[in-house]
């Protein structure tokens, strides 16, 4: 059965009258006339059959029938006016689709993505992971993220952080076996990791100690895995420090040594020219800039 609904400007009029107990003051909030209001409420009242105002002179007062069909007509106005702000809501929406490797999102991007929600709340990022080629990802991303600069023709690339490698270790590691000098490594546990398989080796090259016969050594196949080892007491990782620099902050792991700091990655955004003057994307990189600055650090 088809809707039976009264002319949808008189029930605004209306509702404004009534709301406002005043025709002068509804006419000022529409930005109409008061005559336009008197003839609005007018035909409202003739297709119902009855009237919803008594008019006093020059005051209007709601009868019973007009209270009542304010109170629902109210409630059904502010339902829509809801509705159609999602709806604008979702409209202005921006998406910014962001592609960057693995255990960068895990451990540096995610943690940091609540804090440009909240001040861009009208831009989504939507993350996806991999170590794709920049090149083959035009369609599948705004911003792509990599550690080390690629050769992507037609992308604007942008270095914003850059960072080291250390020994990094839970705190409860040193408790039972303290290190005051790279010797000390000979009663820990390092943790190592399938696709970085020299990083010890160079770093105790680097201190001067290459041979040092260590109590155990363990193997993972993913980075991100060797890092939750650290946290989780198993041995020592060597950390590249943006990655690691949250869990430092908040005392999950320490860095048993200052040093020497091997070179790791100096991670770059890659936008195609085509999207530079989106000024979402803008913002997104500028926030990237700034963050990085925070947590870079150099050997």
């Amino acid at each position: 059965m088809p809707r039976r609904l009264p002319p949808l400007n008189a029930l605004r009029v209306f509702e404004a009258a009534a709301r406002l107990e005043s025709f002068s003051a509804a006419a000022d909030e529409l930005c109409v006339t008061h005559g336009a209001v008197s003839r609005q409420v007018g035909q409202l009242e003739a297709w119902l059959g009855h009237n919803l105002f008594e008019r006093r002179g020059r005051r209007v007062v709601l009868t019973a029938p007009g209270r009542a069909y304010l109170s629902e007509i109210s409630a059904a106005l502010d339902r829509i006016a809801l509705a159609t702000n999602e709806q604008l809501r979702v409209t202005r929406q921006q998406i910014i689709k962001v592609n960057a490797p693995t255990t960068f999102a895990l451990r540096w991007l995610l943690p940091q993505l609540s804090n440009f929600q909240l001040t861009n709340p009208a831009v989504e990022i939507r993350l996806t992971t991999s170590d794709e080629p920049i090149e083959r990802l035009r369609d599948e991303c705004d911003v792509a993220i990599r550690g080390g600069e690629q050769k992507a023709a037609g992308y604007v690339v942008n270095e914003f952080l850059s960072e080291v490698r250390l020994p990094v270790c839970s705190p409860k590691v040193l408790e039972s076996h303290p290190i005051h000098d790279v010797s000390d490594l000979a009663h820990h546990t390092l943790l190592h990791t399938t696709t970085y398989p020299g990083l010890w080796a160079e770093w105790l090259a680097a201190c001067g100690n290459p041979r040092l016969a260590v109590r155990h050594s363990q193997q993972l196949d993913h980075f991100y895995l060797t890092l939750q080892a650290a946290i989780d007491g198993l041995g020592i990782a060597m950390g590249p420090t943006a990655l690691v620099a949250l869990d430092v902050e908040e005392g999950r792991l320490v860095f048993p040594f200052d040093g020497p700091a091997l070179p790791a990655w100096r991670y770059c955004s890659y936008v195609h020219h085509a999207r530079l003057e989106d000024p979402a994307i803008n913002t997104f990189l500028t926030w990237l800039r700034e963050l990085g600055h925070r947590f870079s650090r150099n050997a």
